[in-house]
């Protein structure tokens, strides 16, 4: 067996996370609802500022007319300037809530208002303790496919969400393109995203589910719409056999072992939906939901020893003779 020592000398470089995909904030908005929320905000920072302004100005008048020496307490003038005060304070206020009220239901509207363009992209996602299972529908059955804690969608083109759970409350929010959506168990929900410009969006799940909800992550990779169409057509080809004699021993390793109880490789006759599907794991930037870099050593890590890296994930330890170890990750390196 390798050694804890070994192990993690080859987890040395990822295990503090992926920070090279971390683009996730509110305030650099990528797409019409994350715009539409961020100029909310804006405007009523300012507006509250101003308020701010205007509210403590007529406090100080009333504390100054309390002041004056010239005037008893209960003197005309004091009382006009105290009342003088307050309506101004109120005159500002009230309007300025009402306007508040009214820009935040209009932005609600327009944000939560489902596009109508029957052939935009429809993803499914359903979140599970602790990772995201994705999968793109099609009218053509065969043509659907799963993938895991990643999502791929064209730029400029609005896609719905589907969004439903099997066990916990989970939430789907990615800051920088929409806000957040529930997904409760037995209750079917849905959200539209749309990316205007290229990138990796991160986000995380916003309900607390449990032991492992803060290594729960979901990427969005927004990319022009002819590279997006090259990655859907590869997606959906099955995986490659073994072309050699150390692949070809990864994959029995695979197929007679633990793996594919839990895991689906299209091609290969493992279809256990337990975990994540593998059939393109080297395609995707990170394992585990987002906790790890998808490197070899991570990897090894990972099928190793998950509940070191992991406490609490439904993937168990995995006794695996070195060199039957060594053909699996070669094996699982084919999976692009």
């Amino acid at each position: 067996m390798i050694s804890r020592r070994l192990l993690f000398g080859a987890l040395a470089s990822g295990v503090t996370g992926c920070t090279e995909y971390n683009q996730q904030s509110v305030l650099n908005p990528a797409g019409p609802q994350s715009t539409s929320t961020h100029q909310l905000f804006i405007f009523m920072l300012v507006v509250a500022a101003l308020v701010y302004v205007v509210v403590v100005g007529g406090f100080l008048l009333v504390v100054r007319s309390r002041r004056l020496p010239d005037a008893p307490p209960d003197s005309p003038r004091r009382e006009a300037d105290a009342t003088r005060a307050v309506k101004i304070a109120v005159g500002v206020v009230v309007p300025i809530l009402f306007i508040f009220l009214v820009y935040d239901l209009a932005v609600a509207h327009g944000i939560g208002r489902m596009p109508t363009d029957r052939s935009m992209l429809t993803i499914d996602v359903t979140g599970r303790q602790w990772w995201w299972d994705v999968v793109y529908e099609d009218p053509v059955p065969q043509n659907s496919f799963h993938t895991a804690n990643e999502i791929h969608i064209p730029v400029g083109i609005p896609v719905r969400i589907k969004l439903a759970s099997h066990d916990v409350i989970h939430s789907f929010w990615i800051p920088n393109l929409a806000g957040k959506k529930d997904l409760i168990p037995g209750h079917d929900n849905e959200i539209w995203i749309r990316a205007d410009k290229p990138g990796t969006y991160r986000g995380p799940c916003a309900e607390f589910c449990g032991i492992e909800h803060a290594k729960m992550a979901l990427f969005v990779v927004a990319e022009p719409q002819a590279q997006f169409a090259e990655w859907i057509l590869h997606q959906r080809q099955p995986s490659v056999l073994p072309s050699d004699s150390l692949t070809s021993r990864g994959f029995m390793v695979f197929k007679s072992g633990p793996c594919a109880t839990c895991h689906t490789i299209a091609g290969t006759g493992a279809a256990a939906t337990v975990g994540p599907d593998l059939t393109h794991l080297q395609s995707r930037s990170t394992i585990a939901a987002g906790t790890l870099q998808n490197t070899r050593g991570n990897l090894a890590g990972w099928i190793l020893d998950p509940q070191t890296l992991k406490p609490g994930a439904k993937m168990p330890p995995n006794a695996i003779a070195p060199k039957d170890f060594q053909a699996l990750l070669a094996y699982l390196e084919t999976l692009k």
